[in-house]
C-alpha cells in the first residue's frame, strides 16, 4: 500500500538509511538549493533540513529523488504495476465461466473505493491562521540559482475549480513568493487552472484557490499527471494508493484539500491581479523569462501543530523531476496505446525534459506508417507539445540510447525520411524563435518498404546476428574458454 501522508513515508526511509537529517542551520537563498542538487544527482538521500534560516518549519527535500523512493512512496515494486492495472481497467474482456465473472466484479469493486472521502476533522486544521496573521515570510521557499527573481515554492498543490461545472483541477505550478500574504500563480497557457481562471475573469468573478503542501505521495504524484480535463485527479490517487484519499473543506474557500497534508494556503484571485513573475531556473536547466502572471493574496493557512514543508530543485537534468516523469511514462502507456494503437512501446528523455522528445517503437505494417503514427502524437492531449518524434521497429528498445542512435542515424535519408511541421511547443521553450509554438521533426528510422520508394536490390537488408546455434554452443562453453 502507499503511504498515508508524507510522515510516514519519511519514518519508513530514515528506518531504511534513505533518509537523513541535517541538523546544522542552512539558509533558503542558495545554499539549500546547492546541498539538494548535489545529493540528488550523486543518487544521495531524501533529506530532512531542521533548522532553516528564517522559517521554524522543517523542510523536507529530495523526497522522491530516486526510483526506488518514489515507487515505495506509491507502494509499487515497479512503474509496469500500475500500467498492468491501468491496461486490465481500460480493456475488459466478456466473462468466461464463474471465473471470469468473478474477476470482472472483483475489477468493479476494486474503484468502489477510489473515490475522495470527505472527513470533518484534519490534522492539516489544527492550527488556522487568517488575515493579518498570514506571514508567508514564515514558511521555507527557496532560493536556488543565483539570477532567480526570488523565492519560491516548488511543491505548492494547487487547487482551483471550473467555474461553470464546477470540475475541480489539481495542478503542481512553481509559486514566486511576492510578499508575505501574496504569491504568484505560474500557470502555463495549457493548463487547467489557467482556464478556470480565463472563465471566471471573463465573468467578472474571483476564483478560489487552495495551495497544500505535504500531501499524501499519490496526490502529490496525481498533481504532476497530465490527465484529460475530466478526469479527477484525487480519483487518480484513490487508484493509484489503493484506497479513498481523506479530504477536508477549506475554511474560507469553496474547495476541498488534503486532511493529511502539512500546510494549506486559501484564497480567492481577483480578475486582473498581476504581478511579474520569475526569473526562473526551471527544469529545462535553463532560466525561464519574467512575465506577468496573476498574483493571489492569502486569506488564511491552516498547518498541523508542528508542519513540515516539502519542496522541490529543479534546473539542469537529472532532477527529482527524473522518477516523477519516468512515473508518467509507464502509468500512461496504455491510455496511449488506446489514442494510438500502433505504438508497442514508447519513452520520454528525461535530457528533453520528458517533452522535447519522445522515442516510439511500431510494428510496422505499410508505407508511411511512421509518419501516420508522428501526426497522431502531434494530436493527442500534451503529447501535441513534443519537439523531436523517433520511430523505430518494433525489435529496438526505445529505453536503449546506443539502439535508438544506432537506428536513428543508420536507418535514415535525411531527405526522406524526415518529417518537418509546426505547432505548439512548452510555454517554457526559449528555443522556439516566438513564444507558444516553433518547429517539429519526425525521424522514420523503421526498414523501408519498396512502396516507400526503397527499391535498391535485394531490398531492406538484414540486421547483423549471431547464428543462434554457435550462440548456444558459446554460451554452454563459456567457463571453458577462461573468459
Amino acid at each position: 500500500m502507499a503511504y498515508d501522508d508524507l510522515r510516514s513515508l519519511l519514518r519508513a526511509l530514515e528506518r531504511e538509511g534513505d533518509l537523513k537529517r541535517i541538523k546544522a542551520e542552512v539558509d533558503p537563498y542558495l545554499e539549500v538549493g546547492e546541498i539538494v542538487d548535489r545529493v540528488q544527482k550523486s543518487g544521495g538521500p531524501a533529506l530532512l533540513f531542521e533548522n532553516v534560516k528564517g522559517s521554524s518549519m522543517p523542510l523536507a527535500m529530495n523526497v522522491f529523488g530516486t526510483d526506488r523512493r518514489l515507487l515505495k512512496a506509491l507502494g509499487l515494486k515497479s512503474y509496469d504495476e500500475i500500467s498492468e492495472k491501468v491496461a486490465g481497467l481500460l480493456k475488459p474482456e466478456l466473462p468466461k465461466g464463474f471465473i471470469g465473472v468473478r474477476e470482472a466484479f472483483g475489477k468493479l469493486g476494486a474503484m468502489t473505493h477510489v473515490p475522495p472521502k470527505l472527513v470533518k476533522d484534519a490534522p492539516v486544521q489544527e492550527v488556522v491562521l487568517r488575515g493579518d496573521q498570514v506571514d508567508l515570510d514564515k514558511l521555507p521557499a527557496l532560493f536556488t540559482w543565483p539570477k532567480d527573481g526570488g523565492s519560491f515554492f516548488n511543491l505548492g498543490l494547487t487547487h482551483t475549480k471550473h467555474p461553470e461545472n464546477g470540475i475541480r483541477n489539481l495542478g503542481l505550478y512553481r509559486l514566486q513568493r511576492h510578499d508575505k500574504r501574496t504569491i504568484g500563480m505560474h500557470w502555463q497557457i495549457h493548463k487547467d487552472s489557467r482556464n478556470h481562471y480565463q472563465v471566471a475573469a471573463r465573468r467578472g468573478e474571483k476564483l478560489p484557490i487552495a495551495i497544500a503542501f505535504g500531501a499524501p505521495p499519490a496526490v502529490t504524484y496525481a498533481s504532476t499527471a497530465p490527465l484529460p480535463e475530466d478526469i479527477d485527479e484525487y480519483l487518480f490517487a484513490g487508484f493509484l494508493q489503493g484506497k479513498r484519499v481523506e479530504m477536508v473543506d477549506c475554511k474560507t474557500v469553496p474547495l476541498q484539500v488534503p486532511a493529511d497534508a502539512e500546510v494549506v494556503l486559501e484564497g480567492w484571485l481577483e480578475p486582473g491581479e498581476m504581478l511579474p513573475e520569475g526569473p526562473f531556473g526551471d527544469h529545462t536547466g535553463f532560466y525561464t523569462p519574467q512575465e506577468d502572471f496573476p498574483a493571489l493574496t492569502i486569506d488564511c493557512v491552516t498547518m498541523r501543530k508542528r508542519p513540515l514543508l516539502q519542496s522541490i530543485v529543479v534546473g539542469r537534468p537529472p532532477t527529482e523531476d527524473g522518477p516523477l516523469g519516468r512515473a508518467t511514462e509507464r502509468f500512461f502507456l496504455p491510455l496511449l496505446k488506446i489514442i494510438v494503437p500502433d505504438i508497442v512501446d514508447y519513452h520520454l528523455p528525461e535530457s528533453g525534459g520528458f517533452h522535447n522528445c519522445i522515442i516510439v517503437s511500431i510494428d510496422k505494417k505499410y508505407p508511411k506508417h511512421a509518419q501516420k503514427v508522428m501526426n497522431a502524437i502531434w494530436g493527442a492531449h500534451m503529447l501535441s507539445l513534443e519537439k523531436l518524434i523517433v520511430v523505430v521497429d518494433a525489435d529496438c528498445d526505445v529505453h536503449d540510447y546506443h539502439e535508438v542512435s544506432w537506428r536513428a542515424l543508420g536507418n535514415v535519408d535525411y531527405a526522406r525520411d524526415v518529417l518537418i511541421t509546426e505547432g505548439p511547443v512548452d510555454h517554457l521553450d526559449h528555443a522556439s524563435y516566438q513564444q507558444f509554438w516553433g518547429g517539429k521533426m519526425g525521424i522514420d528510422a523503421t526498414r523501408k518498404l519498396p512502396e516507400e520508394g526503397y527499391t535498391r536490390d535485394g531490398g531492406w537488408p538484414d540486421m547483423v546476428e549471431s547464428d543462434p546455434a554457435t550462440a548456444a554452443l558459446v554460451d554452454r562453453r563459456w567457463k571453458e574458454y577462461g573468459l
